[in-house]
């Protein structure tokens, strides 16, 4: 008796392996369908592109991955250099002194403030174009 259930309970599953089988099959050929039309797509755009400004782009993008790796860098280096009791308030009292002997050097006479500024031009159309 055992043989006969068992007939009759594979030969409903093996038709449903087949159905689910036709199924995955079609699934198959619309995703191949579909993808090859994003890829399409995709390339598309791509030749789209202006690759020429890629240089450019790239260079900034370098320039803002290095600045947040120093920022960093300086914020530990700082956060260590505060946890000695008295270097904190010495480094400050030198930034002003620094910054201080700088504006008399660059800032007090016109000339000087023109020359620097001339100076900031050149740099700015030396690095950005």
């Amino acid at each position: 008796m055992t043989d006969s259930t068992s007939d009759v309970n594979t030969s409903p599953s093996t038709a449903a392996n087949a159905t689910e089988e036709a199924s995955g099959a079609e699934t198959n050929v619309q995703f191949r369908e579909r993808y090859a039309e994003i890829l399409s797509t995709i390339n598309s755009t791509l030749d789209q592109v202006d690759w020429s400004q890629m240089g450019r782009i790239g260079k900034a993008v370098g320039v803002l991955v290095v600045v947040i790796v120093a920022q960093i860098l300086i914020k530990g280096v700082l956060d260590t250099i505060n946890l000695l009791p008295v270097v904190p308030g010495l480094l400050e009292l030198l930034g002003l002194v620094v910054v201080g002997q700088w504006s008399w050097a660059n800032l007090t006479t016109g000339e000087k403030r023109s020359a620097v500024m001339s100076k900031l031009q050149h740099l700015r159309q030396e690095y950005l174009g």
